[in-house]
């Protein structure tokens, strides 16, 4: 029985959880386990997408891992040097948004080729976002686990997510295997500075966001190469891509916020217990 009626739902075995701290978590998991980018852009676009980045064509998957890793590493540089500051009311989506759809309205019209220019900038771009909505969540962004934990929303929208509980692409899946290279890099990054992206701990780190990441990078440029889209509609499908991001970041720290509330493992089995649930 919970000890405020109304306010708490008692976990058996584990500790209480207010009730709109459980609205959270259950709003966080639909986000993580069942959203998809080529859902968010065909809903922006007012179209059905079959978006399948598994048959790029190699020569446009080289672009995309070259290109995904350039801006994952021009964003842990950004991360480092400039995140930390002070703390903003509330984040400014809509403006990166707008600096999103910008940069993306100008690799629409140039197309493929554009990639390796256009998505360190709007990965950039993505990461302010991410971090303002860590800030609101509570993060400390002077604490570098806080910021990895912001280049780790990056690794949170690729593969199937209804492939079920089980699937390395759920989201504490995706979060159990960075564990380790997150607590590595961050270390290395507290003892020498985050000035050597070349060191093993930072290189493990990004190389595994990136096949994530990469997945859904493949996605964007796939829906950007379609003649009709990618000129006309390229800002379009940056601001939905932005919007997936900021989407899943929010989701992402909700998680962290309750585990520093409740503990790490009362909010695991809770969100086990909502996942089985949708």
């Amino acid at each position: 029985m919970a000890s405020d009626a109304g306010v708490q739902l008692l976990i058996p075995g584990l500790a209480s959880i207010e009730d709109d701290d459980l609205d959270q978590l259950r709003a966080a998991v639909a986000t993580l386990e069942h959203s998809s980018l080529a859902t968010r852009i065909g809903a922006a676009l007012g179209r059905q997408l079959d978006v399948a980045s598994d048959l790029l064509p190699a020569p446009v998957l080289s672009v995309v891992n070259k290109a995904t890793m350039k801006a994952l590493r021009a964003a842990l540089r950004a991360a480092v040097k400039s995140l930390p500051g002070q703390q903003a009311e509330m984040p400014a989506n809509r403006l990166h948004l707008t600096l999103a759809a910008l940069s993306g309205a100008a690799g629409g019209a140039l197309g493929l080729a554009s990639l390796p220019i256009e998505l360190p900038l709007s990965t950039t771009i993505m990461l302010r976002s991410i971090a303002e909505i860590a800030r609101q969540e509570g993060e400390d962004l002077t604490d570098p686990q806080a910021v990895l934990a912001c280049l780790e929303v990056f690794a949170l929208g690729g593969g199937d997510r209804e492939a079920g509980p089980a699937s390395d692409s759920s989201y504490l899946a995706v979060r159990a295997m960075l564990a380790k290279s997150v607590s590595e890099a961050a270390r290395y990054i507290v003892q020498r500075g985050a000035g050597n992206e070349a060191a093993p701990a930072v290189v493990r780190l990004l190389s595994q966001i990136a096949s994530r990441f990469g997945v859904v990078v493949g996605q964007k440029a796939m829906t950007q190469a379609v003649p009709v889209l990618g000129a006309v509609t390229g800002g379009v499908i940056n601001a939905a891509f932005t919007s997936h991001f900021q989407a899943l970041a929010k989701a992402h720290f909700t998680v962290r916020r309750l585990e520093r509330r409740y503990g790490a493992e009362t909010v695991r089995s809770l969100f086990l217990d909502l996942q089985r649930g949708t």
